[in-house]
């Protein structure tokens, strides 16, 4: 009875070793690129390139959310665990499918309710003034 203790206990310490790897990983890999950034700079006399350089390295998006996009992908994942579990594993995955399509459903809606672009925020102002 004793040596199947163990598996309970590799489960446990995976769920706290794989954030902690990631979390890990991906401050080392920004470290380095802010390293490679200030020797970039050092050798750099133009202080627009230099700019132009911290604007290449930074991250965020410019662009906002696409919940039409994000909308039909997880519809889609949705489905794919809905016939997943009706073919092969069960009633569980068959409501794990349903409620991801229904969250994915939802969040296609939004992206209707809720302009992202430019254009579209444009011609939502344009409408409500006419108005």
């Amino acid at each position: 009875m004793d040596q199947y203790i163990i598996i309970p206990i590799l489960g446990i310490l995976t769920g706290i070793i794989i954030p902690i790897v990631a979390i890990i990983s991906t401050y080392k890999d920004k470290k380095n690129k802010r390293k490679t950034a200030i020797e970039i700079a050092k050798h750099l006399d133009d202080s627009a390139k230099v700019n132009e350089l911290l604007a290449i390295f930074d991250e965020r998006k410019k662009e906002p959310i696409d919940y039409r996009r994000n909308g039909v992908i997880t519809l889609f994942v949705g489905i794919g665990l809905y016939l997943f579990g009706f073919v092969w594993i069960g009633q569980i995955l068959e409501a794990v499918g349903l409620l991801v399509g229904v969250i994915g459903i939802g969040t296609l809606i939004a992206g209707y309710l809720y302009p992202n672009t430019g254009k579209e925020l444009t011609d939502a102002v344009e409408k409500f003034e006419k108005k």
